[in-house]
Formats: C-alpha cells, structure tokens, sequence
C-alpha cells in the first residue's frame, strides 16, 4: 500500500491516535462523518451530531476548501489527508480509528446534510436493544420516503441494491446507504479492502461472511438539490460496486460463478451438434457453421468449467492454510 500523510486535529493541535487517556468507560457513541469539499454543509452536520455525542470525527478526504477548519471549529476531532484517495478509504480509516478509540457504537453520516442527524436515535435502538450488529438507514421502506428521492437515483440505488440481494441479504432495500450504525464488535470483524464508493456494498458481503446481523430503519433524505452532490460519476458508481459484487461472487462460489455458464455453455454447444448431425443424417450436407459454433461453445464450457475447479481448489486450500495460522 503507498503511503498517505494524515494529520489529525482536534482545537488547533494536533493529535496521535492513542485515545487511551480520553477514553470513557461507559458506553460511548462515535460519530464519524467522511467529507471531501464540504465546507458549505460540514459545521451544521456537525453541530446537529454533537447533540447526540460529544465525539464526533470527521475524515477531511484532500478537500481543496475549508472542511477540516471549519469542521475543526465547530467541536469535531479532524482527521485530514493530504490528497483525495476516496471514500472507502475514508470509512476504513475512521472505522480503525474508532476501534483505538475503543467506542461501543459507532454511527456513520454523510457530510452533505443530505442525512438528518435527529434520526442517529432511530438507528441507534436495534444496537441498544441487542437485535442487530449493523443498522443501515433505508430511503426506501416507507412510501414518504421514496418520493423524496429522485427517480434517476432510485432506480441505480435500486439495482445495485438487486445485486446485493442476490450476493447476500436478500431483504436489503438500500445497499448504498451511508447513513448506518455499527457495534464495535461488527468493525473488528470487517476486513476491507475497498477504496472508492463500492465499500458499501463490501461491508454487506464481509458482514454476511461473518454472520452479522443487519437490519434497516426507515429515514428521511432532508435534501436532494445539492450541486454535485456526488463527486463520482453515477455510471463508474454503479460499474465500481456492479464488478466488486461479481468478483466477491466468483471467489465466494466459483462453481456455481463459473460452472452454470459452462454447463450452459456445453448444452447450446451440443444442440448446434445435433442439428449439424440431424441435418447431416437427412440431406448428406456437412454443415461447417454449426459445427464451428458447435466447437465454439464446448471450448467455452470446458475453459468456465476448468476454471471454476482451479478457482475452488486454490481458494480451498487458501482458506485451510487461513485456518491453520488462527
């Protein structure tokens, strides 16, 4: 991994990341917000957090304008990067942090007031109760809500959201959301590894793998008329997390990844078979066309079906050796 500059500051000084001597030992709830050139909206997000928790951190992902002072004179602890390196990144960071900082719970908001910091207590009470490790924040549960969200965006959420289901929890309705809360124990369990925008849909897979339970609290978007509310182009969005579910797929169940299309493979190549031999058998003419997609086919199915096995024995073997070094 290359290496990053961050600073962090907290009242103009700063800062190691050994919390230890400010660490409260009754429940603590961390407020994390990811910001990258927010400075229009990051001190009232702030603001509206600390009224929920005095510890709010805010990760400055390199913005070009005055997030991290302003950020850092409205109360919250500002962990600032040198350069953009994206919003993965940033949620890895600030979950690795609140894990020094040993909070209980931690809640993750968006920075461009597009969240209502006044529902942290709606995704905090299945933590509380013990009937969840992750809560995710959902725009789609209740009909309200839906129509506040555009339709462009709701229809991209919404397939993202399919392939999430298909991939692990089928009853997800909001894979995208970033307004979500965890259990500490949940963020030990996370092993990330994505920097951009797909990492939200990462944390749904590695927390299937782990058996966390997730649920979904009905919220409501306060604003959808932000100016580029989104750095990143909607298209390379959806490419970035559609690939990062196909590639979690294909090492998760190579055999079913790879082996469905090579038996579908070898099926198509024996019907173009059959009708060359067919044809062959009724008018003495040898059919080279189907014959050549015939082969096509087969080729095909054996190269997805030899993969799928050399991608299970690999990935087996992996995982024992994983085993033996607990």
């Amino acid at each position: 991994m290359d290496s990053e500059k961050i600073v962090i500051k907290s009242k103009g000084k700063e800062m190691t990341t050994d919390y230890s001597s400010e660490i409260n030992q009754t429940k603590r709830l961390l407020i994390v917000i990811p910001a990258f050139n927010e400075e229009a909206s990051i001190a009232e997000v702030v603001l509206k957090a600390k009224a929920f928790s005095p510890d709010v951190l805010v990760y400055d992902d390199g913005s070009s304008d005055k997030t991290s002072d302003v950020a850092e004179k409205n109360g919250a602890i500002v962990i600032r990067n040198d350069r953009n390196r994206g919003y993965g990144r940033a949620l890895n960071t600030l979950f690795q942090t609140a894990i020094i900082m040993k909070a209980d719970f931690v809640i993750t908001i968006d920075s461009d007031g597009q969240h209502d910091p006044d529902q942290i207590p709606r995704l905090l009470q299945p933590l509380i109760e013990n009937k969840a490790d992750i809560v995710i924040g959902s725009r789609f549960l209740n009909s309200n809500d839906k129509m506040n969200v555009p339709k462009y965006r709701s229809f991209g959420i919404r397939t993202i959201t399919k392939f999430t289901q298909a991939a692990c929890f089928d009853k997800i309705t909001d894979a995208t959301s970033g307004f979500r809360a965890y259990t500490i124990n949940s963020l030990s369990k996370l092993h990330l590894v994505e920097n951009g925008m797909a990492i939200s849909t990462e944390i749904l897979l590695k927390a299937n793998e782990s058996n966390l339970r997730i649920v979904e609290v009905p919220i409501t978007t306060k604003r959808y008329d932000i100016k580029d509310s989104s750095a990143h182009n909607p298209l390379r969005l959806g490419w970035g997390i559609f690939s990062h579910v196909i590639k979690y797929l294909s090492l998760k169940h190579p055999m079913f990844f790879y082996g469905i299309p090579g038996l579908v493979f070898l099926i198509i190549s024996s019907l173009f078979m059959y009708n060359a031999i067919d044809l062959f058998s009724t008018t003495r003419y040898v059919s080279t066309n189907l014959i050549i997609i015939s082969i096509g086919f087969a080729l095909f199915g054996i190269i997805m079906l030899a993969t799928g096995a050399i991608a299970y024995t690999i990935i087996s073997l992996f995982r024992t050796r994983m085993s033996d070094f607990r």
